[in-house]
């Protein structure tokens, strides 16, 4: 349900017959100001949550700060929120510095990274990465597969192969457009233009996803996550309605089949980041969402 001023409204319309729900999964919230980091050191802190088939890796580091993968088994994401921290990336075989705020895609294998400023840094990883899986606090609400999301599947490899594809994320908003969406083999960001002020509670979006996960990350100000789960002849699955205030850094794994929403409150800026594991193909299907389509080939 998306107000008429809603890009998404233009979204083809969901089958009239959709899954019989016989089981609902809870949603995760990580306040990550309210907990202790999972990974700490001189060099920063990371906080680490994860859903049915990725994982959020936040950190603030100090200049200089090194992360390496060995044997990473697929495609993961570097997001640099900040104009004034840069990061060397070294990935198959080669090695590109690259600017503050934006969104880098890194081949599988060996990778490392250097952040070069003092700031802010997200890693999205898929739960094929096990060492990761095992420091997420929330890891055990996932040790069995939910119920209503499938088995995860990549996308296809871009024709050229594997590389360290970087995009800026300085790119304006255009009527028709929905935020600002790049996908990957394995992750789909959509980074959405900052809200000036609380969200308008007349323009509310409640909608819901059949079969897959959504990530959405707080990089500034503080929200309201509506969460409401459809109700079935079953009562023993009816859960409460949720409405959960995170500030920002935060992140709230929102499972199918929520009903779901989320309130922008902060007087000044409010800026969330959507993140879905793998890319969801109907925002793929609209010509002109997806600003890195011609990289990365659809199913």
């Amino acid at each position: 349900m998306y107000d008429k001023s809603d890009p998404r409204a233009a979204l083809a319309p969901a089958p009239a017959a959709g899954p019989v729900w016989t089981e609902y999964s809870p949603a995760d919230y990580s306040r990550f100001y309210e907990v202790e980091p999972q990974e700490s050191g001189s060099w920063g802190r990371t906080w680490l949550i994860r859903g049915q088939n990725g994982i959020v890796a936040y950190s603030e580091v100090e200049a200089g700060a090194r992360f390496e993968r060995k044997d990473q088994a697929d495609e993961w994401v570097l997001i640099l929120p900040d104009a004034g921290v840069t990061a060397t990336i070294t990935a198959g075989g080669s090695t590109r510095t690259v600017d503050g705020f934006s969104v880098t895609f890194i081949p599988p294998g060996d990778s490392s990274i250097v952040v070069n400023d003092k700031g802010r840094i997200v890693r999205l990883f898929t739960t094929q990465s096990q060492d990761l899986v095992a420091k997420c606090p929330n890891a055990s609400a996932h040790k069995t597969r939910h119920e209503n999301m499938p088995p995860f599947q990549a996308w296809p490899v871009p024709p050229d192969g594997y590389r360290i594809r970087t995009y800026s994320l300085d790119v304006p908003d255009e009527p028709g457009r929905f935020g600002r969406i790049w996908r990957c083999t394995t992750f789909m960001v959509n980074y959405l233009a900052p809200q000036n002020g609380p969200r308008d509670v007349t323009k509310l979006s409640p909608h819901h996803h059949d079969e897959f996960e959504q990530y959405s990350l707080a990089m500034q100000g503080s929200f309201i996550h509506h969460m409401r789960w459809p109700w079935t002849s079953n009562m023993k699955m009816w859960r409460q309605d949720e409405h959960e205030f995170c500030g920002t850094p935060s992140v709230a794994v929102i499972p199918p089949p929520a009903i779901h929403t989320t309130r922008g409150m902060d007087p000044g800026i409010n800026q969330l980041v959507d993140i879905f594991s793998p890319p969801r193909m109907d925002f793929s299907l609209k010509p002109g969402w997806v600003l890195n389509a011609d990289d990365y080939p659809m199913p």
